[in-house]
């Protein structure tokens, strides 16, 4: 009994000694409070690297953000101007383009009319002179023909020589057909006062009135141009035949 009472007092007076030990460690190892505040002082003086690099960071980041976000309606600002000056610029070319595009449509035309007028007048000026030259040669033809008509060759002799000008009649003839002339056949045809002039008249129950009975002088067309009207003489009705009872009739109403 009396040991156990012995080794519970030993117990309690170790657990005294550590718990002295843990309080004298524990006063070793704190620092007192002029310490910590002289630390705090200190460390205020000189701040932490994690500090210095804090702050920076967050001064670089901010001032971007506020620039953009101030940047942002000038250069939306800058960029509607732009895009309005480029399409007024594009609208200015596009009234451009279609004032030179008119321009040269007009000229174009005008060049082209240019062109047929003066061709045009080229080939009637080519077709006058031709015509005025053909109707200067129409009466030696005319003369040809009433000699090939009215001269009858008696002898060799006189038949060579009218050989030898129906050959130059004819070699004449051929070349007014290649320039395009052609002779009117104007006998048996109504008369046409675009291509006939009437010089006479005859009554005749033979041909219908109005009638081509007889060429008297040919015509002669360049192409569908009229170079000389024929002269012909023209058919009309015959006059009614007064016979005896008519004549009786007339005298019976004297």
């Amino acid at each position: 009994m009396i040991e156990e009472e012995n080794q519970l007092k030993n117990a309690q007076r170790s657990e005294t000694d550590t718990s002295e030990d843990v309080q004298q460690v524990e006063s070793e190892t704190m620092p007192d409070e002029a310490t910590v505040q002289n630390s705090q002082e200190v460390a205020s003086e000189f701040p932490t690297a994690e500090s210095e690099l804090e702050e920076p960071v967050t001064e670089v980041v901010a001032e971007p953000v506020e620039a953009e976000a101030a940047a942002q309606p000038v250069e939306a600002e800058a960029e509607s101007l732009a895009i309005a000056e480029l399409t007024q610029q594009i609208e200015s070319l596009k009234a451009q383009v279609e004032e030179r595009t008119g321009q040269y449509m007009r000229i174009a035309a005008d060049f082209d009319n240019f062109r047929k007028r003066t061709q045009k007048e080229k080939e009637d000026l080519e077709q006058q002179v031709k015509c005025s030259t053909i109707v200067e040669l129409l009466p030696v033809v005319d003369n040809f023909e009433r000699a090939r008509s009215q001269i009858k060759p008696q002898t060799d002799q006189e038949m060579n020589i009218h050989k030898s000008y129906q050959s130059v009649y004819k070699q004449l003839v051929d070349c007014l057909k290649r320039v395009g002339v052609a002779p009117m056949r104007s006998e048996g045809k109504e008369f046409d006062p675009n291509l006939h002039e009437a010089v006479m008249r005859e009554a005749t129950d033979e041909q219908p009135e109005g009638t081509v009975i007889e060429e008297l002088v040919r015509g002669y067309l360049l192409g569908e141009r009229v170079l000389r009207h024929a002269m012909v003489k023209v058919a009309t009705a015959p006059e009614p035949v007064i016979t005896s009872d008519e004549d009786y009739q007339g005298e019976s109403d004297g």
